[in-house]
């Protein structure tokens, strides 16, 4: 059993100030967890201020992308999506000069979390670990150091202080979120007969493990992706778990919750606060095939958002089904 801490260890007075200095002003940098603290006390950070900054941490938010626009594909992008590209819009007098564009990046070469090329431009990657339980904020610090990163050069990851603005913050809330699915990363170098051997043996490791997909173009957030077996479609969307569950089961229960014939609903999981249906497909239904058949579904799901009537006991059953088969992925 574990040796109780002593009182007088817990009430010490620089852990008050270390939640105000760090949390309120902010005047403390963030540095590693066993470096000497800045503040000058002696003391390792993880010890002093930094105790302040691990709360702050590990403080998850459950929909890091509410507010943004296509925060359903930002979801997708961001776990289901091997190879995509958006190109972001900032809020006036975000972007310095020297900065011709900025572009959201699934993956990034050598895992970078964000790139400055050569002309400016900067990339930034998605679907990088992150320090803390806000993965907003966590990119909006690496966005706001690879805009003003060296031309050429990647950005390092690192937490980002408690108090730093967050995509909400930088995002023109107005701009199009529009997402470019790629069938591999060339996208990464602008001539790939030039790129480093680090970066061309990162090129086709990334290409030889990408799964084919393709983005449904008559309803939002719906991906295709080709397994060796059998076809999927994933499908982010945007309701209320239990009201989403409640239609999806009442659809199964009256077997309208296929995407045709040989398609199944198989169940869903749960990603940054959404819920992401999935349905298997034949191996010969394609991306084109499948839009159809989603924006009928569409249709059909609509109508089962709007009813309010109790469950059945069949609903009930097929809703416990849908219940069991679902898996949270962050």
């Amino acid at each position: 059993m574990a040796k109780k801490r002593p009182q007088t260890k817990a009430k010490r007075p620089q852990s008050t100030d270390g939640a105000r200095v760090a949390g309120a002003e902010g005047n403390v940098p963030v540095v590693g967890a066993r470096e000497p603290c800045p503040c000058g006390s002696g003391r390792r950070y993880k010890a002093c201020h930094g105790r302040a900054a691990a709360h702050a941490a590990t403080e998850l938010v459950q929909r890091p992308f509410e507010g943004l626009p296509g925060e359903c594909d930002w979801v997708a992008l961001r776990e289901l999506v091997p190879a995509a590209t958006v190109e972001l819009k900032l809020r006036e007098g975000i972007v310095p000069d020297g900065v011709p564009s900025v572009t959201l990046a699934t993956v990034l070469p050598m895992a970078w979390p964000a790139l400055r090329r050569d002309d400016g431009s900067v990339l930034l990657g998605l679907q990088n670990d992150t320090a803390s339980g806000d993965l907003s904020r966590d990119l909006a610090d690496t966005l706001q150091r690879a805009l003003t990163a060296e031309p050429g050069s990647p950005v390092k990851g690192r937490r980002a202080p408690s108090d730093s603005p967050r995509l909400q913050d930088l995002l023109d809330p107005e701009g199009a979120f529009e997402p470019v699915v790629h069938s591999g990363f060339e996208f990464w170098v602008p001539e790939v007969e030039n790129a480093t051997p680090e970066v061309t043996a990162s090129l086709e490791r990334a290409n030889a493990a990408a799964i084919p997909t393709v983005k449904l173009r008559g309803v939002d957030a719906a991906y295709w992706c080709e397994t060796p077996d059998k076809n999927h479609l994933r499908w982010v969307m945007p309701y209320p778990e239990e009201q989403l569950l409640d239609a999806l089961a009442r659809l199964q229960s009256a077997g309208q919750s296929g995407l045709g014939e040989g398609t199944r609903l198989v169940g869903s999981f749960r990603a940054h606060g959404l819920t992401v249906p999935v349905w298997d497909l034949p191996s010969t239904m394609s991306a084109e095939d499948v839009e159809k058949p989603a924006a009928e579904f569409t249709e059909r799901l609509t109508a089962a958002l709007a009813s309010d009537a109790p469950l059945t006991a069949e609903e009930r059953r097929a809703r416990g089904g849908l219940t069991n088969r679902q898996v949270t992925l962050s």
